[in-house]
């Protein structure tokens, strides 16, 4: 009998190594990927899993190893470069133009047609085809700024599709999509493999490896420690690699802080569709209460209207009908100032986008909205006072950093997390709405997160968690309320709560459930 040879690698990367100033990103790290194999990239923020497919795409050069692609010695100086040799790389931040439109998007330097002319309906008709396969719902005419942050997520997939590519990377793709969309970018990542095409995964929902992947490699603090097949694998041990340590995938819940006493009651919370902005998300009579010490968990689809209320609620959006009390009284929000005045803090979905200031420094980010606290004579900072606010949170919530000088930006998405928590913190707000508060963090992050939201509440603070992970909802909610296009339809304890009826409550309503 003749010995089975296995097939060379698609993709061969030797000892790479990177730093920064002050940082060593990678040391020596190995990693390989078979043909049209769907690999599971894993590790902790900070990790070194972003630096390392940088270097792969071309965007940054490595300081030492090398690279070989389908059997050839390969270096990339450029994305361009990366995706002519057959590698695409779909990064967790988008990489989208806004004012452009999906057809656009998806071909942007690639357009079809003659050297003078693109050809406006060729380019919309592939784009109509790829959006076919991966169940997005838009025309290709849609303006990219109009979409939805997991619509504009599928955008980015389906330009990666349209490229002819041996070796696709996928970073975080699941993390703004609802369950239904994951199994069609799950079936469109089976049926390139089918085509001979393999895959990167990236991912921090580790419940996804196992769904999807055929080999996994994990970094720690950038090294390589360990690969193999999924299915000789489980999840502890992959857990055990990333971190170092035992750790559980949720915090273990105390009991019940919630009080009797009401912090925040929206009251019939309408808001239409304007004809400025015809892709909006509109909002019918949505009523809740969230009373002091209480995590009240708000669930629903993508397109539920989740975002939206937080954002009537908090004042970044007008609605056209409807009240918000705050300690039982009637109050008057037409501005996120307003909502600030009157203690309520939110953390928006995008902390990228909405929430940080990437160029500034870690301690301009944390005090910025806690003035009050840190002025001296009325019109000054005090340096001191901001060192030992910002020393305070560091502490607190164990953020990992350089120094308060640090630019936020170059934080793992777990700190940056943490710090835009530490902001409201130093506010101290009587209600703390976060939107998507785990997206994109690592395992052990997720942990330190969700113990900080119990901390908040044992404090006597009202939390409203926005996820679309039902596991998080019902380890961190006391009572969970639910939404379908733009109106509530339902309310559920944690206690008689299971995935099965709040996807019930998300889907159908109220009557069904019962």
């Amino acid at each position: 009998m003749k010995d089975t040879i296995s097939p060379p690698p698609l993709l061969r990367m030797t000892g790479i190594s990177k730093s920064f100033p002050g940082v060593r990103a990678l040391e020596t790290v190995d990693f390989e990927v078979g043909q049209a194999e769907i690999h599971a990239f894993l590790g902790e923020n900070g990790a070194g899993k972003s630096t390392l497919l940088k270097i792969l795409s071309g965007a940054q050069a490595p300081d030492a190893g090398a690279i070989e692609f389908d059997g050839k010695q390969v270096a990339f100086s450029s994305p361009h470069d990366a995706q002519a040799a057959g590698i695409v790389t779909i990064y967790q931040e988008f990489t989208l133009a806004p004012d452009m439109t999906v057809a656009g998007n998806v071909f942007i330097g690639r357009e079809p047609g003659s050297k003078l002319f693109v050809s406006r309906s060729n380019m919309e008709e592939q784009t109509s085809e790829l959006s076919r396969r991966i169940g997005l719902e838009r025309s290709p005419r849609a303006l990219v700024r109009d979409l939805s942050v997991a619509e504009q997520q599928m955008v980015e997939i389906a330009r990666a599709l349209s490229m002819k590519s041996r070796l696709i990377v996928m970073d975080e793709p699941t993390s703004a999509l609802s369950r239904a969309e994951v199994e069609k970018l799950f079936d469109i990542i089976r049926s390139l493999k089918r085509e001979g095409i393999a895959t990167i995964f990236v991912t921090h929902r580790l419940e996804e490896v196992f769904e999807i992947a055929d080999r996994y490699t994990v970094l720690r603090d950038g090294r390589f420690v360990g690969s193999g097949y999924v299915r000789e694998t489980s999840l502890d041990k992959i857990i055990r690699l990333m971190v170092g340590r035992e750790l559980g995938l949720l915090a273990a819940r105390e009991a019940s802080f919630a009080t009797a006493e009401p912090a925040l009651a929206a009251a019939r919370i309408t808001r239409r569709r304007k004809s400025s902005d015809a892709s909006a998300i509109e909002l019918h009579d949505v009523s809740f209460t969230v009373h002091k010490g209480e995590v009240l968990g708000v669930a629903g689809l993508v397109g539920a209207g989740r975002t939206e209320t937080a954002r009537a609620i908090f004042g970044a959006d007008t609605f056209d009908s409807g009240s918000v009390f705050i300690d039982g009284r009637e109050a008057r929000i037409r501005s996120p100032r307003d909502a600030i005045r009157l203690g309520i803090g939110l953390v928006p979905e995008d902390r990228k986008q909405q929430a940080l200031f990437l160029a500034l420094a870690i301690r301009t980010n944390i005090s910025i909205a806690a003035q009050d606290r840190i002025s001296a004579f009325r019109h000054f900072i005090s340096g001191k006072k901001e060192e030992a606010l910002v020393e305070e949170y560091r502490k607190l919530l164990n953020i990992r950093m350089a120094s308060p000088d640090q630019l936020v930006g170059n934080l793992s998405g777990g700190n940056q997390q943490k710090v835009v928590l530490a902001r409201w913190l130093a506010l101290r707000p009587k209600v703390l709405i976060v939107d998507e508060p785990t997206r994109g963090i690592d395992v052990g992050a997720k942990v330190e997160v969700h113990n900080l939201l119990f901390e908040m509440a044992k404090a006597g603070i009202a939390v409203i968690v926005i996820s679309s992970e039902l596991p998080e909802i019902l380890a961190l909610a006391d009572r969970i309320v639910t939404m379908r296009e733009g109106r509530v339809t339902g309310e559920i304890m944690r206690a008689g709560a299971d995935q099965e009826k709040l996807m019930t409550l998300m889907t159908v309503g109220l009557e069904r459930a019962a």
